[in-house]
């Protein structure tokens, strides 16, 4: 199971510190930094046509529901202006061979929170066992008032699998979790459109949907939806351990445009009226702001501004 820390990443992989010995009297030479390398360990990814079920727990908006919803069918929408949804997605096809084509499936609305306000793993992984189905990846999105094991301690969203038994065949199914931060830990999970709770203070950024913490919950969607492609069963694509990887969006945390340093999500595009930040296209005029993805050809997180 791979948990994805929105802002705590951002100052452990983006910082390094070089201390220089007080009778240095000039720098000689630049350490070259380092190529990102996600190694490949020989897994199944998911390719083709895959069904994201949505399973809403708690209340959200008709609104709510129709950003979220909306951004998913962005993901393999190709008629959007560019810069797009479907153009930052297209980076997984990159990953082996082929491409992972997602539609929303099914929608269950839990909002009479029949397992309760705190949840823990084996909660969620009930909730995604409530849908059945081959080639899809089952999403619980849980509301502000919820509660989840580890939610803003350790992890702003997730993503597993599961066993599926079908008659004599034990195959797995992929889901997913993210939290909605907004009234629990905005500042961890739904910046850069919250103050940070650590590092530089600089200003938020204005979210594109006019709400922070759906739009914080895009960015985590994005991130473990990108790693459930691309590591659906912890032997895809990733860095270090596999109880806790850096994936294709997690291994680029805090970067969301070109100039982006620890704090600072870097150059994006504003939308005139509005004032609201963003770097993506999608469907219904939809904008939303995504962070950078690694990409295998160059070995180097890709922004989409």
């Amino acid at each position: 199971m791979a948990s994805y820390y929105h802002f705590a990443i951002l100052y452990l992989c983006c910082c390094s510190i070089t201390v220089v010995p007080t009778g240095a009297r000039k720098l000689t030479a630049l350490v070259e930094q380092q190529p990102l390398i996600l190694k490949y360990h020989h897994g199944a990814l998911l390719k083709g046509n895959i069904t994201v079920n949505l399973i809403w727990y708690g209340q959200f908006t008709p609104i709510q529901r129709s950003i979220i919803v909306d951004f998913i069918q962005s993901l393999s929408a190709p008629r959007a202006p560019l810069p797009s949804v479907s153009t930052w997605w297209k980076t997984t096809d990159k990953y082996k061979v082929g491409s992972s084509q997602l539609v929303v499936g099914k929608q269950i609305l839990h909002e009479a929170y029949t397992l309760g306000k705190s949840l823990k793993t084996r909660h969620l992984v009930a909730l995604t066992n409530k849908v059945n189905g081959l080639k899809s990846i089952n999403v619980v999105l849980t509301a502000k008032d919820v509660a989840v094991d580890g939610f803003c301690m350790s992890r702003c969203g997730t993503h597993g699998s599961t066993r599926v038994i079908q008659g004599k065949r034990v195959t797995r199914s992929a889901y997913v979790w993210v939290g909605n931060s907004e009234t629990q830990c905005p500042g961890q999970c739904a910046w850069p459109f919250h103050q940070p709770i650590y590092g530089p203070q600089t200003p938020p950024l204005v979210s594109p949907n006019g709400d922070v913490g759906v739009d914080g919950m895009i960015i985590n969607l994005a991130t473990v939806l990108a790693g459930t492609v691309t590591n659906p069963f912890n032997n895809g694509y990733f860095q270090g351990p596999a109880t806790a990887p850096l994936e294709a969006v997690s291994a680029c945390t805090g970067i969301f445009g070109s100039g982006a340093y620890p704090g600072d999500p870097g150059r994006v595009l504003v939308e005139k009226t509005s004032g609201a930040s963003y770097n993506a296209n999608g469907v219904n005029g939809r904008k939303y702001l995504l962070p950078a993805m690694w990409d295998p050809q160059t070995s180097a997180c890709k922004t989409l501004v």
